[in-house]
């Protein structure tokens, strides 16, 4: 036998040993152990005053300062405007998650940023700085007021316009042998509007044991839009007088569409006279110069 036939016979046995030795040291491993290592995060419990400190300063400071004047503030004022106040703040979805003593701090806090404001552009002008600071105060309180209905009225319109397509799809699914709560939930799941949001908070509170029909009406009433309450009215009487629910869908999205067409029509035969103070006020002037400048011209140069 030759040198190199043991040398190779040698190094074989050796990468053998090491095989079969490693492979007996090798720890078993659970496979389901292994998975679940991954998902495996050490927590730590944290103690109330390091949760506090996580929140932004603006959360710690300044809201409860803000909430304490407001609440004073709301104390000052009748009950009934604050009851409305939180109606426009639930209708444009709590912004900022205000409630009445924030918004109406909020209010004297813009109204003084902007007298501040005005009142050095004023003095930067020339102008008596008194009075840009009055106009500030007056215009940054009122702002909040402003943007605070727009957004209601935003909403209100985005409800409206996404009710006839929503009742489309209840009615689809309706007919296709689905109940009404699992229709609803269809059609929360294929949008995603301020109707859909709607629907979807008078799912919640029937799974939480709120009476369907009591839910239905205050989903109505919620929102304040004309259109979503004769719907939801119709389905109140559907369901206590027992007819068809995919027949009243059908009629109700029907006359919802008419009335969307009437109203486009009713728009666009007011477009010739909005149409007119622009033309007379912009496009009128601008006519009569082009055909009446030159013989303006001719006449003054013919005179001279």
């Amino acid at each position: 036998m030759s040198t190199l036939s043991i040398v190779v016979g040698l190094l074989a046995a050796v990468g053998a040993f090491l095989v079969v030795f490693g492979t007996i040291r090798q720890p078993k491993v659970d496979l389901l152990d292994a998975r679940l290592a991954v998902y495996d995060e050490p927590t730590t419990l944290k103690t109330i005053d390091e949760l506090e400190l996580e929140r932004p300063l603006s959360e710690r400071i300044l809201r409860p300062i803000l909430d304490r004047f407001g609440a004073r503030l709301a104390s000052m004022q009748p009950a009934d405007r604050a009851q409305r106040l939180q109606e426009l703040l639930n209708l444009a979805g709590r912004p900022l998650g205000l409630n009445p003593s924030g918004f109406a701090a909020l209010q004297i806090v813009t109204g003084l940023a902007g007298a501040v404001l005005f009142g050095l552009l004023s003095f930067a002008i020339g102008v008596v700085p008194i009075l840009g600071g009055v106009f500030g105060l007056a215009l940054g309180y009122i702002a909040p007021q402003f943007l605070l209905k727009r957004a209601v009225t935003k909403k209100q319109k985005e409800i409206a316009l996404a009710l006839p397509n929503a009742l489309d799809l209840l009615c689809i699914s309706v007919e296709a042998g689905l109940g009404f709560d699992a229709a609803l939930s269809r059609v929360v799941e294929k949008f995603d509007n301020a109707l859909t949001r709607e629907f979807a908070t008078t799912l919640n509170e029937i799974r939480l044991g709120r009476p369907r029909m009591e839910a239905l009406e205050d989903l109505g009433r919620r929102p304040k839009v004309d259109e979503l309450n004769a719907f939801i009215q119709a389905l109140v009487q559907s369901e206590q007088l027992g007819v068809g629910i995919a027949r009243v869908l059908r009629i109700q999205s029907e006359d919802l569409r008419r009335k969307r067409r009437q109203k486009a029509e009713a728009t666009a035969q007011q477009a010739s006279l909005k149409m007119l103070f622009p033309m007379v006020g912009c496009i009128f002037p601008c006519i009569f110069l082009v055909i009446l400048g030159p013989a303006v011209v001719h006449v003054l140069f013919h005179v001279n």
